[in-house]
C-alpha cells in the first residue's frame, strides 16, 4: 500500500511499485483526463506534474513519485473555476479532437510557472515534445501567450492545488 498525493488529496493505492503513474491515475483513481498516447514518453499526451515539473506518466513508475505531489489536468481548475490556461484554450478555440490537449496544457502550466513571459520560441521549445495530430500549434501558442499576459504565472500547481 502506497500513499499517493494527487491534486491535493492523499490516496492509499495498492498496486505494484513499477506500475506506470498513468495507469494508477486512470485505472485506480479514475482520473481520465490524462491520456495514453504512445506509451514510450514521446507524444506528451500523458503529461502531468510531479512537484511542479512536467513528467510523462506513461513511463514514470509509481515508485519514482515517492512523496511527491502529482497534479493532473483535473487539479488545475479551482473547483468550478477553470485555470487561466484552460480558459485560454477555450477562448482561442485550440482543441479540434482534443486528445492531446491535457498534456499540452500541463506542459504550458509548467512553463509559465518557471517563465511568466515566454517568447514564442520559448513556448515552442517547452511544448516541442507534445504532439498534436490536428496541427493546432499556432492556436496553442496564442493561448499560452494569452494566459501569460493574463498573469497566470503566479499559479504554482505544486503548491496551490485546491481540490
Amino acid at each position: 500500500m502506497v500513499d499517493l498525493k494527487v491534486n491535493g488529496k492523499t490516496h492509499a493505492v495498492d498496486v505494484p511499485s513499477d506500475m506506470p503513474l498513468l495507469w494508477v491515475l486512470r485505472d485506480v483513481l479514475g482520473l481520465i483526463g490524462t491520456k495514453y498516447g504512445c506509451g514510450i514518453a514521446q507524444c506528451g499526451a500523458c503529461t502531468v506534474h510531479v512537484n511542479g515539473a512536467s513528467v510523462r506518466s506513461c513511463s514514470t513508475p509509481l515508485a519514482a513519485v515517492g512523496d511527491g505531489e502529482v497534479t493532473t489536468i483535473e487539479g488545475l481548475a479551482d473547483g468550478t473555476n477553470l485555470h487561466p490556461l484552460q480558459q485560454a484554450w477555450i477562448e482561442h478555440d485550440v482543441a479540434q479532437c482534443g486528445y492531446c490537449q491535457a498534456g499540452q496544457i500541463m506542459s504550458a502550466a509548467a512553463l509559465l510557472a518557471e517563465n511568466p513571459s515566454p517568447t514564442d520560441a520559448e513556448i515552442d521549445l517547452a511544448l516541442q515534445g507534445n504532439y498534436c495530430r490536428c496541427g493546432t500549434y499556432n492556436r496553442i501558442r496564442k493561448a499560452v501567450r494569452s494566459a501569460s499576459e493574463a498573469g497566470v504565472a503566479i499559479f504554482d500547481p505544486a503548491t496551490e492545488v485546491t481540490a
